[in-house]
Order: structure tokens, then sequence, then C-alpha cells
């Protein structure tokens, strides 16, 4: 397994894993979910959100407070560990930092205008960055555009918890059984995973490789049972032998899907709010 624990988070081994998929802003949704999480989650269970908690929806910085808020109701419990609560990188949180590097983009243009077809633009918004000022930053080149993301830098300064946040997010998430324990280990991701290359190489399969998650059929490296929070479809709840799916479609018509699991991927409850 990975030992880099700045990109993979090692849960252990523990009672039950709390996986929430895809949120992309919905506020409303998560908040709910949170309060039905908080009396039955006990210690010795971990949280993971898979990734993709803000663009595309209505409210991707409420989100962000809300779940800012969330983790320190949790914390505030005897016991609880800052390791408990895991956040995943998704595709919206990578591009939104690629956003933030835009004047390093060989074709600045371009990507920007594919990452605000991608929903990319409801956190720039959301932050006070215009679109059209973004692509003309773009066309007069680096020095503008470097202005331009430094703005953006410093509106997510302002916003209390929101640049911590940033920085701890995890490609991976991953139970790690004791010498005791005859189950498999189970993976967590935000999206997918290239099945032909080791967990420790994926790069930016994690938020890009949907389209493989399919295609696992027997397990992946020593994991029997694979966990994603975000689907190629917009919207697919599943749960199989080996694999879990927790895309709900939030903020594509939607809702937000969770799931309790077991250290191995057992199912305990599997919910959509």
């Amino acid at each position: 397994m990975p030992t880099d624990n700045k990109k993979f988070a090692d849960l252990g081994w523990p009672k039950t894993v709390w996986a929430i998929g895809a949120v992309h802003g919905e506020v409303d949704r998560l908040a709910a979910l949170h309060d039905f999480i908080l009396p039955r989650f006990q210690l010795g269970d971990r949280l993971v959100y898979l990734g993709n908690t803000i663009g595309r929806g209505p409210a991707p910085l409420a989100t962000i407070d809300e779940i800012l808020s969330f983790r320190r109701r949790m914390l505030s419990q005897a016991g609880m560990l800052v390791s408990d609560i895991v956040f995943l990188r998704g595709a919206q949180e990578e591009m939104w930092q690629k956003l933030l590097q835009l004047q390093f983009a060989p074709n600045p243009q371009e990507v920007l205008r594919w990452m605000l077809g991608q929903g990319v633009d409801k956190t720039l918004e959301a932050y006070g960055g215009k679109p059209e000022e973004g692509l003309a930053a773009a066309r007069e080149g680096a020095l503008q555009l470097t202005r331009w993301t430094n703005r953006l830098r410093e509106s997510i300064r302002r916003a209390p918890g929101h640049s911590a946040l940033f920085t701890v997010l995890k490609r991976a998430a991953y139970t790690t059984p004791n010498a005791r324990d005859a189950e498999a280990p189970m993976l967590l991701v935000s999206a997918g995973i290239d099945i032909n290359r080791p967990l420790a190489t994926q790069g930016d399969s994690f938020w890009w490789g949907a389209s493989d998650f399919g295609k696992i059929n027997g397990g992946y490296e020593n994991f029997t049972c694979l966990v994603r929070g975000l689907s190629e479809n917009g919207r697919d709840v599943q749960a199989s032998e080996h694999t879990i799916s927790l895309d709900g479609g939030a903020a594509r018509g939607g809702c937000i899907a969770a799931a309790q699991l077991t250290a191995s991927g057992g199912v305990i409850d599997l919910f959509e709010i």
C-alpha cells in the first residue's frame, strides 16, 4: 500500500466507514445528510467525503462552510481524531486548483473554456470571479492571468477555513486490516482508477478514470471492494460484489448518495438524500 500520507489516507480498521458521494454545491441536501449521520456516528467510525463537494450546484461556498461546521461538531466529541474525517480530491477540486494556476497553462483560453463547461463556473462565480474577465485575462497574457488568479486566491483566503480545506485533500483512502483480521481492505476513490497501474502511480485517474470503474470485476491489487462517489453517467447508485458507486446525481436533477460500510466494504446502509 502507498505510504505517502500527504496523498493517501490510511483509515486503519474502523468500526464502519461513512462515505459521501458527489455533493456539487447542494448545501441543503448535505446539511440534511449531516443531521442523519451525526446521531448514528460512533467513536471508531470514519467519515470520507469522496470529492466533488463544489462545482455545478447552487452554493459551493455555503457547502464548504457546512462541511467545516460539521467537522467542528464532530471533533468536539470526546475521543474524535482529526484523522477520522477525510476529504478526497474530485474532478471539481482538481479543476479549481488548476484554474488558480491558469497562467502556467500553454493554452489558457482553451483550458478555461473547457473547465467552465464542466461546472467550475459555479465555484468561480461564488468566489467573486467572472468567466468573461478570466477569458479576457487569458487573451492578454500571463501577467494579467496572474493578477486575476491572485484576486481569486485572496477571495478564498477571506473565507475562513477554505484555504486550509483545499490543502488537505487526499487522492484516495483505504482501510488497513490488523494481522488478526482475515478480511480484505477497501479502497475509496473519487471517480475511478486505471486498473492497469499501481495505486501509487494513478495520478489523474482518480478523478478522470470513471470509465474504467465498470471493468473491475475481481478487485484491484489487494482490495476486494472499491468505492467511488462520481460516475461517468452522471448518476449511478449501486453495490455489487467488488464495487460500490455513490453518485446520486447531485446538481444534475438527482440527490446526494451516501453509505455506511464495514471496513471491508460490506454495505450496512445505502441511502439518498
